[in-house]
């Protein structure tokens, strides 16, 4: 699944399958300006930050067990957001610092470091990393990521995929070669 936020004509949470499918929303009320999204992979949650209405919230894959973790004005100057074991991380602009917030009581915050024109945090760590398994867009005996000509896109399924061209071509009538 592809989790994304927006907040264009309706401000929303919504998730798809990497093909562009299966398009939900699963937050679309009390929300504004959703600018930062992160998941934890394992529990199936997405928290998001908020900057109009100053939160950090948090909700399961459909949408449900809403909860916020921390408002306050403070949240407008967020950007980037990850999560990993305990905790949230984000950046400070105003002060370029790298933010700490426990997730289970967002009162809990803690400066770690300042960084120059810090805008995005990643944490990389093997245990967040799902294992990989046998898909639909691996790469056949001639090198086409799952007999696809140009591009591969996983579906409703890690057994499913869905062919896509570059720009300027148009996919032909078997599903898979670009013309």
């Amino acid at each position: 699944k592809l989790f994304f936020t927006d907040y264009g004509n309706v401000a929303k949470v919504e998730r798809c399958d990497m093909d562009g499918m299966n398009r939900t929303w699963i937050v679309d009320s009390k929300i504004e300006q959703p600018t930062a999204l992160a998941l934890d992979l394992i529990n199936k949650y997405v928290y998001w930050l908020d900057i109009y209405l100053e939160s950090v919230e948090v909700v399961d894959y459909q949408g449900r067990r809403r909860q916020t973790i921390t408002k306050g004005r403070q949240i407008r100057h967020l950007c980037g957001l990850a999560v990993f074991e305990n905790y949230l991380y984000t950046v400070n602009s105003d002060n370029l610092s790298i933010l700490r917030i426990n997730r289970y009581n967002g009162t809990d915050v803690q400066a770690l470091a300042r960084l120059e024109n810090a805008k995005e945090v990643r944490v990389h760590q093997k245990r967040t990393q799902a294992a990989a398994r046998s898909h639909a867009c691996e790469e056949d005996p001639y090198g086409a990521p799952g007999g696809c000509s140009h591009i591969c896109l996983l579906s409703s399924s890690y057994k499913a995929r869905t062919c896509r061209c570059r720009t300027g071509f148009i996919l032909g009538s078997d599903g898979r070669s670009c013309k």
